[in-house]
């Protein structure tokens, strides 16, 4: 039996919601599932330990800015990165094209690669497709992304399309180089706002997608109904023997209109970035702690919610520690931000599965009111 394999459990009849399992060397994922980010082998906050208990299957690490710091060479002597950062569920780990690219001003991009300056002391560097293979090869995670231009919204029909097609040639490099079966190797579907070139990108990149399919370049900029208008564009064409999986959407609305549109995996920094500011995800949409409406509440964030946070502390402590400067603040709304999108894409799961999901949906923005807006 191969190391990698994909099973759809359920399709929903009304939608294109599925239920899955994806089947890797470090443990099964269900899906659709949620990932963490731990863009420098951490997720910023939260312990191993407590990422566990928060449910989290599969967790993704960046290699730009592990390929900066430590180094890639220095993670391989380490054992890999599920050693180096005491993870031993699976990992993902993106090319680094996202990164690279949105230095705009640091980087030069060509046919054989980008060359760009380094930034944290502007040192230079070339990354190619083989040597992204390369880096992520030595970081060790399960699953790993294809070298990718991602063009930025707004951009035209003509730009986009010479990105989309230098991502196909270097998609086909990175296949060509990539040699371990420990590791599965994920295309990405380029083509911007373009529904023509999404329907090209997907077309030609299927003959690379084994494990896997990304579909990147959204949810760059621009409004979430065009995301959800390319999505449902493309969903009819994908493979139904291989995960889905939409790059950098974290929101709750989006996991929920992702999910809708037939995706399967999703990830973001949503979750930690803002919990350090001191907004939490709730069962009623978001709430900003550090407002002083919460100054004397000692209710927990979520009554529906069993983290530690939620168990053990009030929307009054929050408040204090954000306020105050304490990292205990950005940690424990962090934790809880993370087990509720967890604890999300388990109902979604169940609703799919109990032939509910367009009643979960409804419910779901019944309950989080104007927060997220429908569409």
């Amino acid at each position: 039996m191969e190391k990698f394999y994909f099973e759809q459990l359920k399709q929903d009849s009304r939608t294109g919601a599925r239920v899955g399992i994806l089947h890797t060397p470090h443990g099964d994922i269900m899906t659709p599932t949620y990932m963490p980010v731990g863009t420098q082998a951490t997720v910023k906050g939260v312990l191993p330990r407590d990422l566990k208990e928060a449910k989290s299957q599969i967790i993704l690490s960046n290699t730009y800015h592990l390929y900066m710091r430590p180094g890639d060479e220095i993670v391989k002597k380490a054992g890999g990165l599920h050693k180096f950062m005491n993870w031993d569920r699976p990992i993902l780990t993106d090319s680094g094209g996202f990164q690279v690219f949105s230095l705009a001003k640091l980087n030069k991009i060509k046919d054989d690669g980008v060359y760009f300056n380094s930034h944290i002391d502007g040192s230079k560097h070339f990354i190619s497709p083989e040597i992204a293979m390369d880096i992520e090869n030595n970081l060790g995670a399960d699953i790993i992304m294809a070298f990718d231009q991602c063009s930025e919204y707004g951009i035209n029909h003509a730009d986009s399309k010479k990105a989309m097609e230098r991502t196909l040639k270097w998609l086909d490099r990175c296949y060509h180089h990539h040699k371990n079966e420990n590791q599965a190797l994920f295309p990405i579907v380029q083509g911007n706002v373009y529904k023509d070139l999404r329907l090209t990108s997907l077309k030609e990149t299927l003959p690379y997608a084994k494990y896997g399919i990304g579909i990147g370049g959204l949810s760059v900029g621009e409004p979430k109904e065009i995301m959800y208008d390319v999505l449902d564009e493309m969903l009819p064409h994908y493979p139904t023997n291989m995960p889905r999986y939409l790059m950098g959407v974290g929101s709750p609305d989006c996991l929920v209109e992702g999910v809708m549109r037939g995706i399967d995996m999703f990830d973001c920094v949503l979750a930690t970035r803002i919990a350090r500011n001191g907004t939490a995800l709730t069962s009623n949409g978001k709430i900003v702690v550090r407002n002083g409406a919460y100054k004397e509440d000692f209710t927990p964030l979520d009554g529906e919610c069993d983290c530690y946070c939620c168990k053990k502390y009030t929307k009054a402590y929050l408040r204090h520690m954000i306020n105050a400067g304490e990292m205990m603040g950005g940690m424990l709304i962090s934790l809880h931000n993370i087990t509720y999108l967890n604890n999300l894409m388990e109902k979604i799961r169940d609703a799919i599965m109990g032939d509910y999901f367009t009643e979960f949906r409804q419910e779901f923005y019944k309950k989080t009111g104007d927060t997220y807006p429908k569409f």
